[in-house]
């Protein structure tokens, strides 16, 4: 069996998943809670995929629910509340999971359940999207440049509006403090310790931020030292109540709206390279990696426990996605 779910299908970033996954010839179980129902059973009958109703309340039921699946990827933010149950659940039925999170918790969460991953001989792959699997590819093809890197400054220049799923989960998972890791260990730092990054036209002010890719980073490169930024173009923050946003922005305004991301590896000598990434949008490339994610997943390319998707597939990765590159300064 070669079966490939999608839990939270009916969400502006998942349908796009669908419509990928779909094109890629994937056998498609599309899942939700049920007050999704009408909108899930509308796209599996035009897809000619199935429709499976769940919520997350009960693990016995989440468990059964998973039955006959090789692959999951929940796409039902915010992670804080999906995330682990649906890992759990997919290690007790023997289903790899994937994710597009961008919260830290469900990376934590990950490392925490690796153990019990292993021994069931299931992968756990958060960031199969998003951030994570950009960022990743960037850091571990700078860091290949240099001799024993030692610290990596990475940052994302974010363009473009908000979806209300994203916001949603950016309101409800602020963290409490900026964090980055010094020797392998999270540490504190300070808030307002802006830098400036060259995306490609010149410096823009970035200031520090605590993603996930402080994990991810240095589960792939192993890098000791580790700080993230985000430059965040005018508007692209929504004002007002999440709940009142639309689905998410356009096609036309993600056309318009490509990603960016620079890094800064110092190696242990002192040399210092920089490298930069240039993408399409973040949605459109989020849709775009997590289904080419499950379908190398879906292909054989597995590795029980926590993983990345730079160190599972390559920091070639996302130049796999759309036409994105990476151009070394």
């Amino acid at each position: 069996m070669n079966i490939f779910m999608i839990y939270g299908a009916a969400g502006y970033t998942a349908s796009m998943v669908v419509e990928h996954a779909a094109a890629a010839g994937l056998d498609l179980v599309l899942a939700g809670r049920e007050k999704d129902r009408t909108k899930l059973e509308a796209l599996a009958n035009r897809l000619g995929a199935a429709v499976k109703l769940f919520s997350l309340d009960e693990n016995d039921v989440v468990q059964a629910s998973l039955a006959g699946i090789s692959v999951l990827l929940n796409a039902a933010g915010p992670f804080a509340n999906t995330a682990e149950p649906l890992m759990s659940a997919a290690i007790r039925a023997g289903v790899h999971y994937l994710d597009f999170s961008a919260e830290l918790d469900t990376y934590r969460e990950a490392l925490a359940l690796d153990t019990p991953a292993r021994a069931a001989g299931v992968m756990l792959l958060p960031g199969s999207g998003g951030s994570v699997a950009m960022l990743g590819s960037l850091a571990a093809h700078a860091a290949a440049r240099v001799s024993g890197a030692r610290k990596i400054r990475i940052a994302l220049d974010v363009a473009g509006t908000m979806s209300r799923g994203s916001a949603i989960s950016a309101s409800q998972n602020i963290a409490p403090e900026t964090l980055h890791l010094r020797n392998g260990e999270l540490i504190t730092a300070e808030s307002n310790a802006l830098r400036d990054f060259d995306f490609g036209n010149g410096p823009l002010s970035s200031f520090p931020v605590t993603l996930p890719d402080l994990v991810t980073i240095h589960h792939a490169t192993g890098v000791p030292d580790i700080e993230t930024y985000v430059h965040v173009s005018a508007g692209a923050f929504p004002t007002g109540d999440a709940k009142d946003l639309p689905d998410g922005p356009s096609l036309e305004e993600r056309e318009a709206s490509r990603y960016h991301a620079a890094v800064e590896v110092t190696a242990a000598n002192g040399t210092v390279v920089h490298s930069v990434l240039d993408t399409v949008n973040g949605y459109t490339f989020t849709a775009m990696a997590a289904a080419e994610a499950a379908r190398r997943v879906l292909a054989g390319e597995v590795r029980p426990g926590f993983q990345t998707p730079a160190a599972l597939f390559g920091h070639d990765f996302a130049e796999t996605i759309a036409d994105t590159r990476i151009v070394d300064l």
